[in-house]
């Protein structure tokens, strides 16, 4: 998929209220500050770097990503800057950012526990994950049998895979919630959300994770 089409999606109907829900709960659990800076590892075509980076309040927000055509696609876009990397193996110092954010990044990665790692590494006050959640609808419509479409080869998680992921890592406070409980987005989704998010609060498609960098860690 060419990363225009890609990102076209988030312009879509369905896609920007996906998008949204996403981005308010990510930036609810991170709570950002002001002058406060932000990196998003793995970022694609850089829907989420962007909508961080329109928070007036935060500093600088950067995007990385291992495809030179999503990174260069998102550098014509908004005012973050973007660099191409391995979120394996960032390229920034000990505590470069206040906040590290992935999105599903991580998914697709083959060693996503050092990618956590490099994160934390490389963040001072917390860090934020969106994963995909197996139990799900969305899974069970687009994740069996090793995915469709975009998302083939991805590996979905449940809350204890991701409560395993940080386990031992120099993090704390770790907050887990979902959302996208009916991942259509027609109007019966979207009014069913809320009352879901309530209902089902751990089957939602998107499994967010928000912890804090360990003290020792600084």
């Amino acid at each position: 998929m060419q990363p225009e089409e890609y990102d076209a999606w988030y312009q879509t109907r369905r896609g920007a209220w996906i998008g949204g829900i996403e981005y308010r709960l990510l930036d609810e659990l991170l709570t950002p500050r002001s002058g406060e800076t932000v990196l998003d590892v793995g970022c694609g075509t850089g829907h989420f770097t962007r909508r961080f980076s329109d928070n007036a309040a935060l500093d600088w927000t950067v995007g990385a990503d291992t495809d030179f055509a999503a990174a260069r696609f998102a550098a014509g876009r908004g005012k973050a800057a973007y660099l191409v990397a391995d979120g394996q193996c960032l390229p920034f110092a000990d505590r470069s950012f206040d906040l590290v954010i992935s999105v599903t990044a991580l998914c697709f990665m083959s060693d996503a526990r050092h990618a956590l790692l490099e994160m934390l590494r490389v963040a001072r006050r917390r860090v934020a994950l969106g994963r995909l959640n197996r139990h799900s609808l969305l899974w069970f419509a687009k994740g069996r049998h090793g995915g469709r479409g975009a998302y083939r080869g991805a590996h979905w998680h449940t809350r204890r895979e991701v409560e395993r992921l940080f386990a031992g890592q120099p993090a704390h406070n770790l907050t887990l919630r979902t959302a996208i409980m009916l991942p259509g987005g027609g109007r019966l989704a979207r009014w069913a959300e809320p009352h879901l998010e309530r209902a089902a609060p751990c089957c939602g498609a998107f499994l967010a994770a928000e912890a804090d960098v360990a003290p020792e860690l600084h």
